[in-house]
Parts: structure tokens; C-alpha cells; sequence
């Protein structure tokens, strides 16, 4: 997923300006997204015919967009983005995008979707953002903190650190992600021993964990590019990200997100019971 093993520039006090050219970067980029949504949009379907994962002019445009801004803005950086691959840069540091998480949210008129930008450093998050443009929620995760930027103010972030399995609240975009019958029934072990659980949500429903709404989400078949972003939003609230085995997200594929250790803890014990 990485360049070369070139030393890069970055320092971690250059951090804070990076993230704040980002957000405006996002928002800027946000009203691309809007001049698509709830609009007629043709869909095209990345898999040909063998299932459906949709992509839109929205996704492209806004993509084409940030890769532009970004590029003009840091150079020396690569961009690993979902709708046009991997641009390798003269450094270790990454810019890692998915334009509209969530496109068939996007075009089903839900405001689930949302526009996702990471900044790795060889295979450690540094910063992520999500922004919802039509609600006008960014949120913003690093070293610094988690942040929930509305209204013209800031919101700190904070999950639930007192969330216990029996009265979490669990969400899963849907069950037709999970890639086999032992993934879906490791899912639904967690999902018969918490208080309610919800079908729906992309990334918007990681960014509720984050806010301390939501205690858990677990999912499958995820790419690289659609939890990196959210890694250091819900980790800097006090959350945790990992893989099926309690290692990197970074990678995709079964992910378990948890409001707290313990909760996190006991998710991976029963998703791990044979």
C-alpha cells in the first residue's frame, strides 16, 4: 500500500496545519457531492454483472478533485484512492481516499455516505477525516484528538468508555458483506448477546461510535480505504479498530470497531469461539 521506503519530511508539529488544509480541502470538495445528490444519476457497476458495487459521476469527480488539491498542496505524497488506484509520491506519506463511502446510501438518498480521507506513514495512521456534506458534519481524528466540527464549532469526541456487551449498541452496514457462512455466524454470535442491533449506517454509523452513540460495528470485505480514515477517529475518542485477530485494521477485511477495551475484548472472544 506504501511507496518506496523514502525518508519523508514530515514532522509530527507539521500535523495540525496538514489536518486544517484537509478540512477545508473536504469541504470544498463537498459541494461536488451535493450537486449530485438526490439527483438523477447514472450508476455503473464496478462488478459486471456478478453482484453490485455502484460507482457515479459523484464518486469520480470528487476523487479527481482531492487528488488535485492534495497533489498542488503536498507533492511529494502518494494518493491511494478507491476509484483511481494508487499514484506512487517521493516520500513514505499517503494520502488514502474513498470520494462517497457508502454509494449505495448515496444513491438511495439515505445521508449515510460520507467523503473519507486518510494520511498514512508507511503503515501507521496518522490523521483521518469523514464529512457529511449534507448534514455539514466533519469529523476529524489524530495525535491531537477526535473532533466533531458543526455549526462553525468544534466538538470534542469521546466513546462510550462504560459500555458493556449486554447493553451496546451494535451496527453492521449489512449481512451480505460478510465474505463466508463462519464470518456471518461470528457476527451473529455478537449480535445475539448485545441490547440492539442495527443494519445500516457506512461510515457514518463508525463516526456514531466515535460520538459515543453506537458501541460497536463489525463488518466484512472492507478494503483498505474504507476503514483507514476512521481508524484514528474512533482510536483518538477512545476506541479501538482492529482485524478478527486483534491486529491492524489498516488492511480491510473483518473489522471490529469497539467503544472501549473490555467491549472490544469480549466482541473478539466470542467472534474467535469455534
Amino acid at each position: 500500500m506504501t511507496s518506496e521506503n523514502v525518508q519523508s519530511e514530515f514532522h509530527p508539529e507539521q500535523l495540525p496545519e496538514i489536518v486544517a488544509s484537509c478540512r477545508e480541502v473536504l469541504i470544498d470538495a463537498g459541494q461536488i457531492a451535493l450537486r449530485h445528490f438526490r439527483q438523477d444519476l447514472e450508476v455503473d457497476n464496478k462488478l459486471a454483472g456478478d453482484g453490485f458495487d455502484p460507482v457515479t459521476r459523484a464518486d469520480r469527480e470528487v476523487e479527481s478533485f482531492l487528488r488535485s488539491r492534495l497533489t498542488e498542496a503536498f507533492p511529494s505524497y502518494g494518493v491511494i484512492g478507491e476509484e483511481e488506484g494508487i499514484t506512487r509520491g517521493l516520500s513514505d506519506l499517503n494520502w488514502v481516499i474513498d470520494p462517497i463511502d457508502g454509494t449505495k446510501a448515496f444513491i438511495s438518498g439515505l445521508p449515510t455516505w460520507g467523503m473519507l480521507l486518510g494520511l498514512m506513514q508507511g503503515r501507521q495512521v496518522l490523521a483521518g477525516l469523514m464529512y457529511q456534506p449534507f448534514t455539514g458534519e466533519l469529523f476529524v481524528g489524530s495525535a491531537a484528538g477526535a473532533w466533531l466540527y458543526h455549526n462553525e464549532q468544534g466538538h470534542a469526541l469521546a466513546t462510550r468508555s462504560d459500555a458493556s456487551l449486554q447493553d451496546a449498541i451494535l451496527y453492521c452496514t449489512h449481512e451480505s458483506m460478510f465474505a463466508n457462512p463462519a464470518n456471518l455466524a461470528a457476527f451473529r454470535r455478537v449480535a445475539e448477546r448485545v441490547r440492539l442491533q442495527r443494519f445500516g449506517g457506512d461510515c457514518y454509523a463508525y463516526c456514531m461510535l466515535a460520538l459515543g452513540r453506537i458501541d460497536l460495528v463489525i463488518e466484512d470485505t472492507l478494503q483498505p480505504y474504507d476503514i483507514i480514515p476512521l481508524i484514528p477517529i474512533i482510536e483518538a475518542a477512545g476506541g479501538v479498530v482492529t482485524d478478527a485477530q486483534g491486529g491492524s485494521a489498516v488492511d480491510g477485511g473483518f473489522v471490529v470497531a469497539a467503544a472501549n477495551k473490555e467491549l472490544h475484548r469480549q466482541a473478539l472472544e466470542i467472534i474467535c469461539e469455534t
